[in-house]
């Protein structure tokens, strides 16, 4: 068997163990996902972006939900009906990207300052995950699963996130599916390899675990997701509980900031080439003054922000 396959199986035996614990130990370990679909309702802030006489929409995601948020409520499906394509940062069920992801994750990497490892195996075994079948993973890879197992305390699964559903759901409409970067883009930010890169990457992951707050706050991003509270999520730096000195800081303008022109770009050219575009990126990306919205009205876009119904 190939180290990928391998990874693959070990993983997917990880994440299935949660649900088979024995009952003395479910007790503390994040609870299975709530099944019953969620009511049918428009979710997530989207807007109108129009140019040169032609429309396309920007929408911004969440790449956990629950059951029943990956179907698209009125004012998002009638944009996806009105597009001619989707564009999302990565195309999640694209083989060759899982398998540069799988890849990644696998290289050998700088090991942890002793302390920081045992903080996050300490994680790992709270949140009921197999740390042996995790050990060979990038750290930041490890942190990521502990980060969407942790997210199930909130009610939350990564298998209602709605990039995947809005991948499904460009393929079944026959609408064209486009990657707004690539894949090295994002693991360069996902899955660094400088030792101190890593090691602040870990450290930003377990503490607000550790704190107790880092669950709540998910609950918090779902919740102003969900309303499209825009004001909220433009606030989400003084909330988070993840942002406690600059480094932090500079961390967070890396992970999103310093990626939004890119994707203003992106979605720009596409929208030049006179398709009309559902663009669906993190809702993040959607807030401040380095915002999407902010900047595709920069780049001569009337931005409107589409109401609920």
């Amino acid at each position: 068997m190939s180290p990928l396959a391998r990874w693959r199986r070990r993983i997917a035996a990880t994440l299935a163990a949660l649900w088979l614990l024995p009952p003395a130990l479910a007790q503390d370990c994040p609870p299975p996902p709530d099944p019953q679909p969620a009511a049918l309702a428009d979710r997530g802030p989207l807007w109108e972006i129009e140019r040169d006489g032609r429309r396309s929409w920007l929408y911004g995601t969440l790449h956990v939900g629950k059951a029943g948020w990956t179907t698209p409520g009125p004012r998002v499906a009638a944009a996806l009906e009105a597009s001619d394509l989707v564009a999302l940062e990565l195309d999640p069920e694209d083989p060759g990207v899982q398998r540069q992801l799988m890849a990644e994750a696998l290289r050998p990497t700088p090991p942890l300052p002793p302390a920081l490892a045992r903080r996050l195996a300490d994680a790992l075994r709270a949140a009921c995950l197999d740390t042996r079948a995790l050990a060979p993973l990038h750290p930041a890879m490890q942190a990521i699963v502990l980060t969407l197992a942790e997210a199930r305390r909130a009610g939350l699964d990564p298998a209602w996130g709605q990039e995947g559903a809005l991948a499904r759901s460009a393929r079944d409409r026959g609408r064209p599916l486009v990657a707004l970067e690539r894949v090295e883009q994002q693991l360069a930010v996902l899955l660094p390899r400088d030792a101190a890169a890593i090691a602040g990457l870990v450290e930003r992951t377990l503490a607000p675990l550790e704190s107790g707050r880092g669950t709540a706050a998910l609950a918090r991003l779902a919740r102003a997701w969900e309303e499209a509270d825009v004001a909220t999520l433009a606030d989400y730096e003084r909330w988070c509980d993840c942002i406690a000195d600059d480094g932090d800081r500079a961390a967070m303008r890396e992970m999103v900031d310093a990626r939004n022109p890119g994707l203003a770009d992106g979605i720009a050219a596409l929208h030049a080439r006179g398709a009309r575009v559902f663009a669906a990126v993190g809702a993040l990306h959607m807030v401040g003054d380095q915002g999407l919205p902010r900047l595709l009205a920069e780049r001569g876009f009337a931005v409107r922000p589409v109401p609920a119904r």
